[in-house]
C-alpha cells in the first residue's frame, strides 16, 4: 500500500512497534521482578515464623514440617481468621501482601511512566516533521500562486502524500508553462507590432512626402506620374508587409493547417517562379531549372511555392547583371531536397547565422531590396510542413539553400 511507502509514516510505525515490544518486555520483566520479590518476602516470612516458634522451644522438627505442609485444615483457617488473616482482611494490612502491593505498584509505575513519556517523544517528533513537511509545501504551493516556480514540494518517497505532492508539483509546471507561454506571445506580439509599426513609417513617410509633391505641382503630368509611380512602389511594399506580417502570425500561432497532396517537383518550382522569371528577364538575369521531371514530392502547393519564391526572390536580390539562380533537386530513398543556388555576392560569415530572423538585414544587403520577412517566411513554411532549411555561402563567390522533405511512403 502506498501508504506504508511514506518514509515518515514507515519510521512512525517502527516506532509503535518498538513501543510494542518494549510493553510486552516490560511485562515480562515486571513479572518476574514480582515473583523474585514474592519469593524473597515469602523467605523473609517463612524465616521470622520459624524464629519466634524457636523462641517458645517449638521443636525443629515440628517447624520443619509446619514450614513444608501444603494441607489445609479448618482448625488452621479458623486460627489465621482469628488473628485477623484471612479472605476479608485488607491487603494493606498483611505484611506480605502491603510489602508486594508497594513494590509491584513501584516498578509498574516506573515502567509506565517510562512508556508513556517515549510513546509522547516519538509521536511529538513525528508529528513536528509532518508539521515541517506541509510547511515547506504550503510555501512552495503559495510561490506558485504568485509566478515562483523556483521552490520545488519535499518528496523523499513514493507515499500517499508525496503522490499527492507529485500531482500538485505536475500541475505547477503545467502553469508554468502555460504562464510561460503567454509571456511569451505577448512578447511576440509587443515586438511583431513594434516591427511592422517601425517598417511601416519609410513607405508612409515616402507616401506623405510624394502626395505632398504631387498636391503643389499638380499643372505637372510628368512630375505626377513619377511620383505616382512612386507611391505605388510604396504600397505595394506596404502591401507585402502585411501580407508576408498576417502569414508569419498565423504559422507561429499554429492556425495554418497544411493540406498535403502528391505533386511533381518540376511543375512545383515552374509555379515558384511563374512571376519572377519576367523580373529576372529585365534584370538580364538567368533562373535555370533542372532536375527529373518525373520526381514527386508530398506537400501543400502554395505554401511550398511561398516559400521556394521567397528563397529565388532573394536570390535575385543579391545576384547581380548577368548572375545566375539555378534550381535542382535530388531523390534519395529517404528524403528529396531542392537546391536554389545562385552566384552573388554571398552572405558574410557574421550574418549567416541571422538571416532567418526577422527583420534582419545583413551589411552587404542594405542596398538591395527587400524588408527581411522572405526567409524567415520561407524557413517557417519548410519546417511546418516537417522539412529542414539549410544555407551555404562564400562571400563573393554566391548562395546555395537546400530544402530537405523527408519521402513518405
Amino acid at each position: 500500500m502506498s501508504f506504508y511507502q511514506d518514509r515518515q509514516i514507515r519510521a512512525y510505525g517502527l516506532f509503535l512497534a518498538c513501543i510494542s515490544v518494549c510493553i510486552v518486555g516490560m511485562g515480562m520483566l515486571l513479572s518476574s521482578i514480582q515473583m523474585n520479590l514474592a519469593k524473597d518476602i515469602y523467605l523473609s516470612r517463612s524465616e521470622a515464623i520459624a524464629a519466634s516458634l524457636l523462641a517458645q522451644e517449638v521443636p525443629r522438627t515440628v517447624i520443619a514440617a509446619a514450614l513444608t505442609s501444603t494441607e489445609i485444615s479448618e482448625e488452621g483457617t479458623a486460627l489465621l481468621a482469628m488473628v485477623g488473616v484471612d479472605a476479608t482482611a485488607e491487603s494493606g494490612l498483611l505484611p506480605f501482601c502491603a510489602q508486594l502491593q508497594r513494590s509491584s505498584f513501584t516498578a509498574a509505575a516506573g515502567m509506565a511512566i517510562l512508556l508513556v513519556v517515549a510513546l509522547f517523544a516519538g509521536t511529538w517528533v513525528f508529528f513536528s516533521a509532518r508539521k515541517r513537511l506541509y510547511s515547506q509545501a504550503d510555501q512552495a504551493v503559495s510561490g506558485y500562486l504568485c509566478g515562483d516556480f523556483s521552490q520545488h514540494l519535499p518528496r523523499s518517497s513514493e507515499g500517499a502524500i508525496d503522490q499527492i505532492f507529485a500531482q500538485v508539483e505536475q500541475l505547477a509546471t503545467m502553469l508554468q508553462a502555460k504562464t510561460e507561454t503567454e509571456h511569451q506571445a505577448k512578447e511576440f506580439l509587443k515586438k511583431s507590432i513594434s516591427d511592422i509599426s517601425h517598417q511601416l513609417k519609410t513607405p508612409l513617410a515616402a507616401l506623405t512626402m510624394y502626395q505632398e509633391i504631387i498636391a503643389d505641382e499638380p499643372e505637372h503630368p510628368d512630375t505626377v506620374r513619377e511620383f505616382s509611380a512612386k507611391m505605388s512602389v510604396s504600397l505595394k511594399r506596404m502591401e507585402y508587409l502585411i501580407q508576408a506580417m498576417l502569414k508569419i502570425t498565423r504559422l507561429d500561432t499554429g492556425n495554418i493547417v497544411f493540406e498535403k497532396d502528391c505533386l511533381n517537383v518540376a511543375a512545383l518550382v515552374s509555379q515558384s517562379i511563374r512571376e519572377l522569371t519576367t523580373r529576372a528577364g529585365r534584370e538580364n538575369k538567368r533562373i535555370l531549372v533542372d532536375g527529373d521531371a518525373g520526381q514527386q514530392l508530398v506537400c501543400d502547393r502554395d505554401w511550398t511555392c511561398e516559400a521556394i519564391g521567397n528563397i529565388v526572390k532573394n536570390a535575385l536580390d543579391h545576384t547581380g547583371p548577368g548572375g545566375t539562380v539555378r534550381i535542382h533537386w535530388e531523390h534519395t530513398p529517404a528524403m528529396l531536397r531542392i537546391f536554389i543556388t545562385d552566384n552573388g555576392s554571398g552572405i558574410a560569415p557574421e550574418d549567416i547565422h541571422h538571416i532567418f530572423k526577422r527583420f534582419y538585414r545583413g551589411k552587404r544587403s542594405l542596398d538591395t531590396q527587400g524588408i527581411g520577412l522572405g526567409l524567415p517566411l520561407a524557413k517557417s513554411i519548410i519546417e511546418g510542413q516537417g522539412g529542414i532549411i539549410a544555407v551555404q555561402s562564400d562571400p563573393g563567390t554566391g548562395t546555395t539553400f537546400t530544402l530537405s522533405f523527408l519521402t513518405e511512403l
